[in-house]
């Protein structure tokens, strides 16, 4: 079952909400921050419901608290009538929703559920779409023997890295394929991917192709030229 923490000084509240809950889900309860953090820190909870006043304590602060974890529940705030428009702006700072006091417990326990589902379904669009580029990627380099393996995992751990890869290997072999994939992998992908061949420049030109140079700077310099590393800043520049 899913685990929900609620917190509120109101002893009452706390207990009134557990007993409502305990039957669809693992509820945890604390009457202060400390406590909830304790909760937060020990147990895998997915949904924070907390009121807005905990004494002389602040629920907007627990729940800024919250969204740092690793793997933030989602928040819910509790609020007496006439405090909406502070309920309003805990939204704004990372709840979810709001709910008013006294409480309705079959609407709080269709929003939480609603939440719950919410995020199963953004976790489940961020998987595919990590899933899709990972398969377009990979796919496009052809070879699906145990030798292929290596390559395809290393492509995925150094994607994660900003240091400078160095490919080698054949012509014909697919160098500029897997720069294309560690690209796409990358924290870059809507970012540019320029690739210059060295090969077929002179030296005199690869230094003006890749720094580029101002207008007038030699004989045939008739206009500015931005260099690829500028164009490529940001994205991927092969070489």
């Amino acid at each position: 079952m899913n685990a929900i923490l609620i917190v509120d000084d109101e002893k009452n509240t706390r207990e009134g909400l557990r007993l409502s809950l305990e039957d669809e889900f693992d509820v945890y309860i604390s009457s202060n921050i400390k406590g909830a953090k304790d909760v937060l820190d020990n147990e895998n909870i997915d949904v924070l419901v907390t009121d807005l006043r905990l004494g002389a304590e602040d629920g907007m602060e627990l729940i800024e608290l919250a969204l740092k974890m690793p793997q933030p529940p989602i928040s819910i705030m509790m609020t007496a009538y006439g405090s909406v428009d502070t309920a309003v702006e805990a939204m704004k700072r990372g709840a979810y929703h709001f709910v008013t006091k006294p409480l309705n417990i079959d609407q709080l326990e269709i929003l939480i559920k609603r939440a719950l589902n919410t995020r199963s379904l953004k976790e489940e669009n961020s998987e595919l779409k990590k899933q899709v580029q990972k398969k377009f990627t990979i796919s496009n380099i052809l070879g699906k023997s145990s030798a292929m393996q290596p390559v395809f995992e290393t492509i995925e751990q150094v994607a994660k890295s900003k240091a400078t890869v160095l490919i080698d290997g054949e012509n014909g072999t697919g160098k500029e394929l897997v720069a294309k994939a560690i690209h796409n992998l990358s924290g870059r992908p809507k970012s540019k991917l320029i690739t210059v061949h060295c090969a077929a420049l002179s030296p005199q030109l690869l230094e003006s192709e890749l720094f580029g140079h101002e207008r007038g700077a030699f004989t045939g310099a008739t206009e500015k030229r931005i260099g690829r590393f500028e164009q490529a800043d940001g994205g991927t520049l092969f070489l």
